[in-house]
């Protein structure tokens, strides 16, 4: 898959970014969100180089990750959790029809 570089701003700074073809949509979107994390911070702090908005932003985004993560493993063991208990129940009729047959 080819790649191509688009450009995205950041605190007022550009930077040019290589990005594969036909998601460049995808990259603007994550760095739009970006730069609302960091205006934001950057806004409730006082004086902070753009460095350490970065690792703010970063340490929140990472915290964000984490948190979807964590849902996503206990969707997941829920999921698990009914899917047993339908081959449970599935297992059990099929046995009480196969001793109705008989």
């Amino acid at each position: 898959m080819s790649s191509k570089a688009i450009d995205i701003t950041l605190l007022g700074r550009t930077y040019s970014i290589a990005c594969p073809e036909g998601r460049e949509a995808a990259l603007r979107h994550v760095a739009n969100n970006l730069e609302k994390q960091l205006t934001s911070l950057k806004a409730r702090t006082n004086n902070i180089s753009r460095e350490e908005i970065a690792i703010m932003a970063a340490l929140n985004i990472g915290y964000e990750l984490l948190e979807e993560q964590q849902k996503n493993q206990e969707y997941i063991k829920q999921m698990d959790e009914k899917i047993g208990l339908l081959q449970s129940t599935l297992e059990v009729a099929l046995v009480d029809r196969a001793t109705k047959a008989d």
